[in-house]
């Protein structure tokens, strides 16, 4: 593999690890605080999912760049400041209300959905079997706040007033889900990862049909939040401090 190929799918797949962490890590937060039993199970195990996942690239990562896959994502996660990181703004913002969780999973799920559907056919063989079964959890992912968007969407008047407010929160947000990598041009030559502006596309003919189906609407006016991924709010430095707060104390720690 040339160098600049390698580098730029080192690039990505660092950047797909670090938002199924992100989220990862702030689903965890509702752990015990789930509006009902049934659900901080279910979620709490998404969490966990979106944090397996999450290890799953970084180990990839690790054997393209010949590092220890057991050992890597460790010292990637635990000893990392908020600069290094390349998750994009949308998964660090801290959790809010139930609403403003559901509605930013599943806005993530679906975007899961779509480009896991055209990585599982990547020609880097790696990524490709990851994807696979990393998409087998995601369809329930998707399936399961999906079920969320709706019940809330069409429920009580109070319900549907905190879910809409938070899709007018988070939209601006979404331009962040499909922006390339500076150089993620050359991956989708080598077919390796599938063209962003195409899944945006898929992207957003599905979730337009699944919020009418809510009685959600997309907000008219609105300015798109296009930031670097090393550029993140003040909310990730506080996250992380309480992710790396072990690791800080005893450098031989694991997760």
């Amino acid at each position: 593999m040339k160098a600049n190929l390698k580098e730029a799918l080192a690039h990505k797949l660092l950047a797909m690890a670090d938002d199924e962490l992100v989220v990862g890590h702030r689903n965890s937060e509702w752990t015990g605080h789930a509006p009902i039993l049934e659900e901080d199970i279910a979620f709490a195990n998404i969490a966990l999912d979106e944090i397996g996942h999450a290890k799953i690239w970084y180990q990839l990562l690790a054997d393209l760049v010949g590092e220890n896959p057991e050992t890597y994502p460790d010292r990637l996660v635990f000893h990392r400041e908020a600069a290094e990181y390349r998750n994009i703004q949308m998964v660090e913002l801290p959790i809010g209300n139930w609403a403003f969780t559901i509605v930013r999973q599943y806005l993530l799920d679906t975007a899961e959905l779509v480009r896991l559907g055209e990585l599982v056919q990547s020609q880097y063989q790696p990524m490709a079997e990851a994807s696979a079964k990393i998409r087998k959890e995601e369809i329930y992912h998707y399936r399961h706040t999906h079920a969320w968007l709706q019940r809330l969407g069409l429920g009580t008047d109070e319900s549907h007033r905190r879910m809409q407010n938070a899709l007018n929160q988070l939209w601006p947000y979404t331009t962040q889900l499909f922006e390339p990598l500076p150089d993620e041009a050359l991956l989708v030559e080598a077919g390796f990862v599938p063209d962003p502006h195409q899944l945006r596309l898929a992207w957003e003919k599905l979730v337009l049909s699944n919020l009418k189906e809510a009685n959600l609407a997309t907000p008219e006016d609105t300015t798109p939040i296009k930031v670097q991924r090393d550029q993140h709010t003040p909310h990730l430095e506080s996250l992380l401090a309480k992710m790396q707060e072990v690791a800080r104390l005893d450098s031989q720690a694991t997760w």
